[in-house]
C-alpha cells in the first residue's frame, strides 16, 4: 500500500489515491456567498487527488464569521456549487463539502446577530481579516434551538448532494460550534447537551446521525481536533469527552474521521503524551485521515506504517494544482507562500 494505491472508503466510494486536499478557506465566494467560476476552475485544477476537501462552507447565515466564505443554504449557494462539483468530477476527481458553524467565532458584522455557543463565553482577540474588531460574547442556544441546528446541518447536507458532492465533513474541530460544545471550558450547559462527557458529545453525535440516516452514512464523514489547537483552551479530562465520542463513532460505519490540525509534529501529556493524529488511530477504528505539516515523505511514511489511511495535504495545493503529477514525477515543488492567498491559482 502507497500513497498512490486506490483507497475504497465503503461500498460505494472508492479513491484514486491516499492523498486528501485539505479543507482551506480562501474568501473567494461572492457578496450572496456564492462560488463562482474562478473556485470550480480552482478546484478542477486539483482534482487527480484522490479525495477534496471543500473549504468549510456555512451552514447558516449565523455561522458566519469570515468575508465572503461560501453557504450551501440558499437554491443560489447550490447552483454556485453545482459548477465546481461539475468541474470536479469532469476531471474525474471526488469531493466532499466541509459543514461548518462558527458559533462564539462569528460576529455581528457579518451576521448582524449576536453570536451563539453552547454557552455565554466569548474568545479574546482580534477578528481575522478586519481591521479592529474584537471578539463579541456570545449567547447560549436554548435546547430548542440546538435541536434546530441538527435539522440545519441535516438540510446542509441534502442541500450538499444536490448539489453534486460525493459526501460531506462536519466541521467539529477548531474551536468552532462543534468543538466548542465537546469543551468543558465552553460548555457549561445543564440541559441534556452538556455536564457531562456523555452531554459534550450529543450534539456532534446527533449531527452525525442525523446526516447519516439523511443522505447514508457512508457518504458522512467528521473533522476532530483532541488537541485542542486554536479558539480554545484545554480543560483537564477534555481527552475523556474526545475519548468517548471516537468510541461513538466507531459504530457509526461513517466514511472517515479527519484530523483537524496544522501541525501533528507535536505531542500532548494529554493525549497519551503522543501525538493528535496517535490518540485518534488509537480509539477510532475506521478510516483516518491524518493532518498538519506533512509533506511526500511523511506522508509515505503514515501511510506505510499504517499511522493513517488517507493523509491531507493544505498549503502545498495552494502553491502547486498539479501537485500529484509532481510528486509522482519527483519533481520539485513551488513552496508556498502567504503571497498565495491573494489569489485562486
Amino acid at each position: 500500500m502507497t500513497i498512490f494505491s486506490p483507497s475504497q472508503l465503503n461500498n460505494s466510494i472508492t479513491l484514486a489515491n491516499r492523498i486528501v486536499m485539505a479543507p482551506l478557506t480562501r474568501c473567494f465566494a461572492d457578496n450572496d456567498l456564492v462560488p463562482t467560476q474562478l473556485i470550480a476552475e480552482y478546484y478542477a485544477r486539483r482534482a487527480k487527488v484522490g479525495l477534496i476537501v471543500s473549504e468549510a462552507t456555512i451552514i447558516d447565515p449565523l455561522g458566519q464569521g469570515y468575508p465572503n466564505t461560501p453557504g450551501i443554504y440558499t437554491k443560489k449557494q447550490i447552483e454556485g456549487w453545482k459548477k465546481v462539483t461539475h468541474a470536479v468530477h469532469e476531471k474525474g476527481g471526488k469531493i466532499f463539502c466541509q459543514l461548518w458553524h462558527c458559533g462564539r467565532v462569528a460576529h455581528s458584522c457579518y451576521t448582524q446577530e449576536e453570536p451563539v455557543s453552547a454557552s455565554v463565553t466569548s474568545w479574546h482577540g482580534k477578528v481575522p481579516r478586519t481591521k479592529d474588531l474584537e471578539y463579541e460574547m456570545a449567547r447560549e442556544l436554548s435546547t430548542k434551538e440546538v435541536k434546530k441546528l441538527i435539522k440545519k446541518y441535516t438540510k446542509a447536507a441534502k442541500n450538499a448532494i444536490k448539489a453534486g458532492f460525493d459526501g460531506i465533513e462536519i466541521h467539529g474541530a477548531n474551536g468552532y460550534l462543534i468543538d466548542q460544545f465537546l469543551r468543558q471550558d465552553t460548555n457549561k450547559r445543564t440541559d441534556k447537551f452538556g455536564g457531562s462527557k456523555k452531554g459534550r458529545s450529543r450534539f456532534a453525535l446527533e449531527i452525525v446521525k442525523a446526516i447519516s440516516r439523511a443522505i447514508g452514512p457512508d457518504r458522512t464523514a467528521i473533522r476532530l481536533s483532541p488537541q485542542a489547537y486554536v479558539h480554545l483552551e484545554y480543560t483537564k479530562d477534555d481527552e475523556k469527552t474526545y475519548k468517548y465520542l471516537l468510541k461513538k463513532l466507531n459504530r457509526l460505519n461513517i466514511a472517515y474521521v479527519h484530523l483537524g490540525a496544522f501541525s501533528d509534529h507535536y505531542t500532548f501529556d494529554y493525549l497519551n503524551n503522543g501525538k493528535a493524529s496517535e490518540y485518534i488511530r488509537k480509539y477510532y477504528k475506521g478510516n483516518f485521515i491524518t493532518c498538519g505539516g506533512y509533506d511526500v515523505n511523511s506522508a509515505k511514511e503514515a501511510i506505510d506504517e499504517n499511522k493513517a489511511d488517507l493523509v491531507a495535504i493544505g498549503r502545498p495545493l495552494i502553491a502547486n494544482p498539479d501537485y500529484m503529477e509532481k510528486i509522482k514525477n519527483n519533481q520539485d515543488l513551488v513552496e508556498y507562500d502567504m503571497s498565495m492567498l491573494a489569489k485562486l491559482y
